[in-house]
């Protein structure tokens, strides 16, 4: 068994984490998580109301009896998005960690600290991950440019990120982007991280809540199965290639494009349901990392997650030995 910072301060068993995935970190998939010994967090706005929050809280309880997590991601949106009663939800409901991303975290963390509950922020960049630390949260996850979702502006790669943040960092360190093995995970400790964090790799597993040609499509694919869109309008995201985002990919490069010329094709409604429920691998944008590359099967949970840490001990314990002179 591995122990670090990160298995003392959250009581898990491995330095492994799903983090808050849209549309995808539902009751199933992270209780799957925490009974195999990792952490995973439900994606608190994947619930359409608080209310509805609490209920899949509930539900992921009947399932397991171990830790896992909330993820409560702060971005701007043109509906209204009522935070300050996720947050109430998260803590009524006897949430004891919670993962933050997008916005500062910030407004909420003193209310999160008061109710006991440990706050781990996702940052994309070493003084944002410094920023947050100095605001009181317990762990930062630090996203290379390899990962799914926002990247954020700097284009800096997992090797050069996670050594630069774990000098810097006194928290917990998650490592997050590009990492699907047990290599990834001994890599990422060698380089000063205290876990990782795979979305990608949890995609792609049987209790993942999205459609199988989905999850086949992550198998089929390669590293280079990816496109970074948005960036024209400085928010930088990385999903997965087809028809869609090639054409989101190409308008907004497009001289004087805006947001509204790609807001159709990049819809997250029609992600979700063309894609992610129907199967439509070109029905709409979705995402995925370059992880994509080192994703040969469709397992269940249980079996990624031994399988990684077994790799990640045997690599430690004597590969890595065996070369010392």
């Amino acid at each position: 068994m591995i122990r670090t910072r990160f298995t003392d301060t959250f009581g898990v068993d491995h330095p492994v984490i799903c983090g808050g995935m849209t549309g995808v970190g539902t009751a199933e998939l992270i209780a799957a998580v925490a009974n195999a010994g990792a952490l995973g967090f439900l994606t608190a706005l994947t619930q359409p109301s608080p209310d509805a929050l609490a209920d899949e809280i509930n539900r992921v309880r009947n399932m397991t009896d171990r830790p896992f997590g909330v993820n409560l991601t702060i971005l701007p949106t043109i509906q209204h998005i009522p935070y300050d009663e996720y947050r109430s939800a998260i803590i009524d409901s006897g949430i004891t960690i919670v993962e933050t991303a997008g916005a500062d975290p910030a407004p909420h963390v003193p209310f999160f600290h008061a109710a006991g509950v440990k706050v781990i922020h996702k940052a994309t960049s070493v003084r944002h991950a410094l920023s947050a630390e100095r605001k009181g949260v317990d762990a930062v996850s630090i996203d290379g440019f390899e990962c799914a979702g926002h990247p954020g502006e700097d284009d800096v790669p997992g090797l050069v990120l996670i050594p630069a943040a774990a000098n810097q960092l006194s928290c917990p360190l998650i490592a997050s982007g590009g990492i699907a093995t047990g290599a990834g995970l001994a890599a990422a400790l060698a380089l000063g991280a205290d876990a990782v964090n795979m979305g990608t790799r949890f995609l792609a597993s049987t209790e993942a809540p999205v459609h199988d040609n989905v999850k086949a499509q992550i198998v089929a694919n390669d590293e280079r199965s990816t496109v970074v869109v948005f960036r024209e309008f400085r928010n930088t995201a990385r999903v997965a290639r087809n028809s869609v985002s090639e054409q989101i990919r190409i308008v907004g490069a497009q001289p004087g494009a805006t947001f509204a010329d790609v807001s159709e094709l990049a819809s997250g409604i029609r992600g979700r349901q063309k894609v992610l429920t129907e199967g439509d691998i070109e029905g709409g944008m979705w995402w995925a990392g370059q992880s994509q590359g080192l994703i040969d099967s469709v397992r269940p949970v249980a079996d990624i997650v031994e399988t990684i840490v077994a790799d990640a001990e045997r690599i430690m314990g004597s590969r890595l030995p065996q070369m010392l002179a």
